[in-house]
């Protein structure tokens, strides 16, 4: 990969737990979603960021 490939960094903040759905509790990203980030291109990180702000939205507080 060459660095254009590489301007999306992670959304991982290193409080990785999943809840019952499967997504992460400190990324909101899907364990498939996390499995599959270094061979994303950046299109899909940016939907897969979308989707963890969805899902972020979604969450109920705690």
């Amino acid at each position: 990969m060459n660095d254009a490939e590489q301007t999306i960094k992670s959304p991982c903040i290193r409080h990785c737990c999943l809840d019952a759905d499967d997504v992460c509790v400190g990324c909101y990203r899907t364990i498939q979603e996390i499995m599959d980030w270094h061979k994303s291109t950046e299109s899909q990180k940016h939907d897969i960021l979308n989707q963890c702000l969805i899902r972020k939205n979604q969450r109920p507080p705690r």
